[in-house]
């Protein structure tokens, strides 16, 4: 049940991170990459609150950017 709550959170700071990256779109890329490492280390950090292990808590991490990602993309041929 964790990583299922884990996950839901995840997605939405996911969605935080789409949502300010579509605000700043006339930003530099070094300016989104630092955004999105800093996006990344704040669901990692609630993972490693939430699971008390920095390997599984990689691993969510990156399973939830993945599928959200994914979502995300798939999504978007299906509207353009």
């Amino acid at each position: 049940m964790k990583v299922y709550v884990l996950i839901i959170l995840q997605f939405m700071i996911w969605s935080g991170y789409t949502f300010i990256e579509w605000l700043s779109k006339h930003d530099q890329l070094i300016y989104k990459v630092i955004m999105f490492f800093v996006f990344f280390y704040l669901a990692f950090m609630l993972g490693n609150y939430v699971t008390k292990s920095k390997r599984k808590t990689l691993f969510i991490t990156a399973l939830s950017l993945v599928i959200y990602t994914s979502i995300h993309y798939t999504l978007a041929l299906y509207v353009h």
